[in-house]
């Protein structure tokens, strides 16, 4: 059930419209005419959106902002201020604000405001959700949906798991899952990432060795295997492994039995070993450099982790949850992306996957100005290299990176399919006026920049009328028009 919006602003007939409106829409409201009355009712309540003034008798909108944010650090707050107070805008972002409402106010404006820190509130709390459930993956997508089954299909067996997919998909996540829903959880879970040791290394990692086995074995070492013993030994990137030590590796499996290096005591092995490769198995098979017999061993049960191409819908979900992770690590306040910031995200190619999303959130919480991310803000190679891509008389435009453009033969028809598409799964509401809107935007936007802000040939080179293009300037907001 969703709670309450409430509204804290001591000026009576501001409470009362909103109110009207907000009931109007269905939407439940509860109002306060002073910060010290909202702090008191966070005691037994919480809300679902605060919209507070920022200035009141008593403590200002900003105190109780502060003091919010500390007990409630994911509830989304618009900030009512003055027009002309730029200053109190700035601060109110600077302490987490979600928007400002700038008085006066235009009220379908507001209300369509409120709706949006509604929909960024739910999808707070479905983050906060999947955390509690599952901290290790996150993901709605069918594709991950089909991933999250078999984890749980294979939550009470100890058989080899074979994982796929590509680099930063989450591999190791999806094993640490299988490990966690396993009945092996309460032992340990051993992670070797076999491409990223020395070949002449590996065999003394995976198995252990003696003392004086080799030239600077001083002491004997336990292996990984040993290490996991009664847990999870993950094995990433086993592709890579070296044909000799895949011998090795086959006859563990085999009996269940291996040898520390320079050792002639048979030592036992009861590991679940779960596998993971970026590579085609059986192309390397084919090639003659993974053992046949071992791809059989491994192969029992396969897992495809899907790209994140295949999973836009979860790119804002993965982002916010990135987001707050840099945020905590570095002790400051998360970044919030902007709807037009997390469409552009949205859309791009990703073929370093989750990782890359997650670096990106990073890079964002480092090095973002400001506390609401625009495009702009974002890293300089992911934006077209000039502010004005160079076209060419076909109408090809050559200034966008490669992440940027439409891939595999996409056309913007495409695009709009998957920006509906991601709408339609989050239920967002009223999806054909907002895309419309957007649309027309985008297109008025465009003409108005190819006729230096003349609003009449725009106008002219759109098809439409000049009373029309008027009327849509100013229900989309749209500015750097000229008089004519």
């Amino acid at each position: 059930m969703m709670k309450s919006i409430w509204i804290v602003d001591d000026d009576d007939s501001i409470r009362w419209v909103l109110e009207k409106a907000l009931a109007r829409e269905g939407l439940e409201t509860r109002s306060f005419t002073s910060p010290e009355e909202v702090l008191h009712a966070l005691e037994e309540d919480v809300p679902q959106v605060l919209v507070s003034d920022i200035r009141m008798n008593g403590n200002s909108g900003l105190d109780l902002l502060q003091t919010v944010k500390q007990r409630l650090p994911s509830l989304p707050v618009i900030i009512m201020t003055a027009f002309s107070d730029l200053d109190s805008a700035v601060a109110a972002f600077k302490g987490g604000a979600f928007e400002y409402l700038a008085k006066p106010f235009d009220l379908s404006k507001a209300v369509e405001l409120i709706r949006r820190a509604l929909e960024e509130s739910a999808r707070e709390a479905t983050v906060e959700q999947t955390q509690d459930a599952a901290t290790e993956i996150l993901g709605h997508a069918l594709a991950m949906q089909e991933v999250f089954r078999a984890i749980g299909r294979l939550s009470q067996s100890s058989v080899t798991v074979l994982i796929t997919g590509e680099s930063g998909s989450g591999k190791e996540l999806v094993a640490r899952a299988l490990h966690k829903h396993s009945p092996r959880v309460n032992q340990p879970f051993i992670a070797l990432n076999t491409a990223a040791i020395p070949k002449d290394l590996l065999e003394s990692e995976l198995f252990g060795h003696e003392r004086g086995a080799f030239t600077g074995a001083q002491a004997a070492r336990r292996g990984r295997f040993e290490q996991a013993e009664g847990g999870t030994l993950f094995l990433d990137e086993i592709g890579d492994m070296p044909f000799d030590l895949q011998t090795r590796l086959l006859r563990v499996l085999s009996d269940g039995h291996f040898y520390r290096v320079g050792g002639h005591q048979p030592m036992k092995a009861n590991v679940r070993l779960i596998a993971a490769t970026h590579q085609h198995l059986e192309e390397r098979v084919k090639e003659g450099v993974f053992r046949e017999d071992l791809f059989h061993r491994l192969n029992v049960i396969r897992l495809r982790v899907p790209s994140l191409r295949e999973r836009r819908e979860d790119i804002p979900l993965l982002a916010k949850h990135f987001l707050a992770q840099s945020a905590k690590q570095l002790g400051v306040d998360a970044k919030r992306l902007s709807d037009h910031a997390l469409h552009f995200i949205s859309h791009l190619e990703f073929p370093g996957n989750v990782r890359q999303l997650e670096n990106l959130c990073n890079w964002i919480t480092v090095m973002a100005p400001g506390q609401v991310v625009e495009v702009a803000d974002l890293p300089a190679e992911l934006l077209p290299v000039h502010s004005e891509p160079a076209t060419h008389k076909s109408g090809a435009v050559d200034a966008l990176p490669v992440s940027v453009l439409p891939q595999h033969g996409r056309s913007w028809g495409d695009a709009l399919e998957l920006e509906a598409s991601a709408m339609l799964s989050q239920d967002v509401a009223e999806v054909m006026d907002k895309l419309g809107r957007e649309f027309e935007t985008i297109l008025i936007k465009a003409a108005l920049k190819h006729t230096h802000g003349r609003k009449n040939d725009a106008a002219i080179r759109l098809g439409i009328g000049r009373n029309t293009i008027s009327r849509k300037i100013q229900e989309l907001g749209i500015e750097g028009v000229k008089d004519e």
